[in-house]
């Protein structure tokens, strides 16, 4: 049994990790698809207004969600067997705690698992390190948040609309988009879009022709083969001729080094900043808005 679960050979790797990640995410999953269906009207505020999420309950694809548990939990544990009755547990919103405490749990798996199967194969482990990101801003909006709110009801809806109204009301109370480390966030995800489209297509550019006009130019490359695929010497003469040669790297494990690092060190500060916002720790106002009992300007 251990050799087959840690054997490389299998279609896809399972690992250790992979015990406690394959049921914990398809619990997340198969709940979140039921609830997102069928759950019943929700009690997020806890003051006997429930909110539809679900489909069976008039909502679309664009506005249905997981609605987050009651504040009248607040950052409780709420399993099933803490509620009178199913339908108490549903009332208060209890699916939305299990799909989270799940998905984040089977997420961390995840990133073991990575790590697992590149030591297996006798890879180097960033793949793993660089999945940290998503998961760090996942766990800030889904449990970091909530618990320095002080209320799971804070927490992002599973939904569309839902995660845009995160957002707004977000912005209203911590001023999100004048957060520095917010701003390093979109740095990242603007700058990883440019750079992969600029790698991309200076890569596709530069192939190195292998096949006649007559044939496909996929059937002059194999998969493992020892010959370069492309021209790095062109591409770095171009892009360097384009810009200024310092702008163009000639070296291809730099370049791929930074094309991991920028967005991931973006999103850990997107993370950061939800994580540091959660405790109202928030964005920079200059507009001298926030002021005392006596009208003095507090400055942020």
């Amino acid at each position: 049994f251990c050799t087959w679960i840690t054997s490389t050979e299998n279609r896809l790797y399972i690992g250790w990790f992979g015990v406690v990640m394959i049921p914990t995410l398809l619990t997340a999953t198969s709940v979140f698809i039921i609830a997102f269906v069928a759950a019943p009207p929700v009690d997020i505020d806890g003051i006997r207004e429930p909110v539809a999420g679900s489909l069976l309950y008039g909502n679309n694809i664009i506005s249905g969600a997981i609605i987050p548990s009651s504040a009248a939990i607040g950052i409780h544990f709420y399993p099933i067997w803490e509620a009178a009755s199913l339908d108490e547990w549903l009332y208060n919103g209890g699916p939305y705690q299990l799909i989270v405490l799940h998905f984040l749990l089977g997420v961390c798996c995840y990133i073991g698992r990575e790590w697992e199967l590149s030591y297996r194969l006798g890879m180097r482990p960033w793949i793993s390190v660089a999945f940290t990101a998503p998961v760090a801003a996942a766990a800030a909006v889904f449990l970091v948040y909530p618990i320095g709110q002080g209320s799971f009801s804070d927490g992002m809806p599973l939904g569309i609309s839902g995660t845009f109204n995160f957002m707004l009301v977000f912005q209203a109370e911590h001023n999100i988009l004048m957060h520095p480390f917010h701003q390093l966030g979109v740095a990242g995800v603007f700058g990883g879009s440019l750079f992969s489209a600029m790698h991309g297509s200076l890569v596709t550019s530069s192939l190195i022709r292998e096949t006649t006009e007559n044939e496909s130019a996929n059937n002059g490359y194999k998969f493992g083969q020892e010959e370069e695929t492309y021209n790095i010497v062109a591409a770095h003469g171009y892009f360097g001729r384009l810009i200024f040669q310092y702008a163009s790297f000639n070296n291809s494990r730099s370049l791929h080094f930074f094309l991991g690092l920028w967005p991931v060190v973006g999103i850990w500060f997107t993370a950061m900043s939800v994580s540091t916002m959660a405790f109202n720790l928030n964005g920079f106002n200059f507009n001298q808005s926030v002021v005392d009992s006596q009208g003095r300007v507090i400055n942020t």
